[in-house]
């Protein structure tokens, strides 16, 4: 038996009056997705437990089958993991953000007019980090660049309990009510500002090659211990990713990654290399496969409906149907979610919690075969009914109808597994 997992990160909408009061994914061209759910089923999962942000963080986790609640230990401590970094205990990270500061006047009046640096190209992030490196260093900082605008600060015997905001959640606000505050954060608050000088100086943006002028430190983190996946579900599982976020915890959870060159983590991607890449997984031996896809929640961080239909239907054309048509044809039985992690409505331009859209198919092959029986790490409600077959559309609107609601990743990946 073979598992697909596409997640398409952040693809849940709200229903947009431009659209016609429709999502970005009921007016996606997505033949692939919709057949899939006319012969499957839809419903929703709630991938944040209650309390918890909604961070792409938490949220992967839980479709992976681990509890946040239990788990969760930081966002940046699961993307210095990807970067090769072992944190130690006491050990502290934090996510480095390049970000782009507009306006006059004092530090704490400017605008975060962009939470990406405008997806900076990591050739230019190279330079800024370089010449910001000494001010965090003379700090007690490490800092250690990962892939476009997504940096990572590091504290060896650090202390935690500094409390941040993550800077894509305030985009196009005044940042002085978003500072830094707790352990570190009259220090950080002033090495933001003192990047910002150091950096609105450099000749790549005073030029205009670039817009990042500033350093966002957010997304504390310690150690991340996560149980082994294959202990865990007894699967060998493989990763199919761009962010280092995806990479940390599948590194985490001693996952086989494949990152494409050509995958960049931003609102243009190469979908057709990250479908190959999943392919070449599966050849090698996995038999699960988890596809993510970080195109829809960039658009919907971007407030771009547009950007967000074409996304999604990038990954219908180029990810979801070729796989469905490559397992079909090796004949052996398979079980294929897709579902985004979590909303990030164009309207907002950030996360929330609600409960997302899945939808679940199987095999004729997989249909007949014998169920896994009981699954280890997690289990189906005992009062879970299955809806019947032929959602006409995989949408957030045809998974609300749907009485298969779920209230965990747990009970979710319990569900793909059966």
């Amino acid at each position: 038996m073979k598992y697909l997992i596409i997640l398409l990160d952040g693809m849940a909408d709200w229903p947009i009056e431009s659209l016609g009061g429709r999502t970005p994914l009921a007016v996606a061209r997505t033949p692939n997705l919709d057949f899939l759910a006319s012969r499957g089923i839809v419903g929703r999962v709630r991938t944040v437990p209650e309390g918890m942000a909604p961070g792409s963080d938490v949220a992967n986790l839980a479709v992976l089958g681990y509890d946040p609640a239990r788990y969760y230990t930081g966002r940046s401590s699961l993307e210095a993991l990807a970067r090769g970094i072992d944190l130690l205990p006491g050990d502290v990270s934090w996510r480095a953000n390049l970000v782009t500061l507009t306006g006059e006047g004092p530090f704490e009046t400017k605008i975060l007019s962009d939470f990406s640096g405008g997806e900076i190209p990591d050739a230019l992030a190279a330079p800024l980090l370089d010449a910001a490196r000494p001010l965090v260093e003379q700090a007690g900082f490490a800092l250690h660049q990962g892939i476009s605008y997504r940096n990572l600060l590091l504290a060896r015997g650090g202390s935690t309990g500094t409390i941040t905001t993550p800077p894509h959640d305030i985009q196009g606000r005044p940042i002085g009510d978003y500072l830094p505050r707790g352990t570190c954060g009259a220090q950080f608050a002033r090495l933001m500002a003192q990047s910002h000088e150091i950096l609105s100086r450099h000749p790549l943006v005073r030029s205009g090659k670039t817009t990042a002028n500033c350093l966002w430190f957010w997304g504390e983190g310690t150690a991340p211990q996560l149980p082994g996946f294959a202990a865990l579900r007894g699967l060998r599982g493989g990763v199919v990713c761009a962010v280092d976020l995806i990479k940390g915890i599948a590194r985490a959870a001693g996952m086989q990654v494949l990152v494409p060159p050509t995958a960049t983590g931003g609102m243009v991607t190469d979908y057709a290399a990250k479908c190959e890449a999943a392919k070449a997984l599966f050849a090698e031996g996995a038999e699960l496969v988890f596809v993510h896809i970080e195109a829809p929640d960039e658009c919907g961080h971007h407030n771009d409906p547009a950007a967000k239909i074409r996304a999604i239907e990038a990954i219908d054309r180029d990810i979801a149907g070729p796989l469905f048509d490559e397992l079909t044809q090796k004949g052996e039985p398979f079980r294929l979610l897709a579902l985004p992690d979590h909303p990030t409505p164009c309207a907002i331009g950030t996360h929330t919690a609600e409960p997302v859209p899945f939808l679940l198919y199987a095999s004729p092959a997989a249909e007949a075969a014998q169920a896994r029986g009981p699954v280890p790490g997690g289990s189906i409600p005992g009062d879970l009914t299955l809806p019947p077959r032929g959602a006409l559309a995989y949408t957030e609107a045809a998974a609300a109808t749907s009485p298969l609601r779920l209230p965990s990743g747990e009970a979710l990946m319990s569900l793909l597994l059966r």
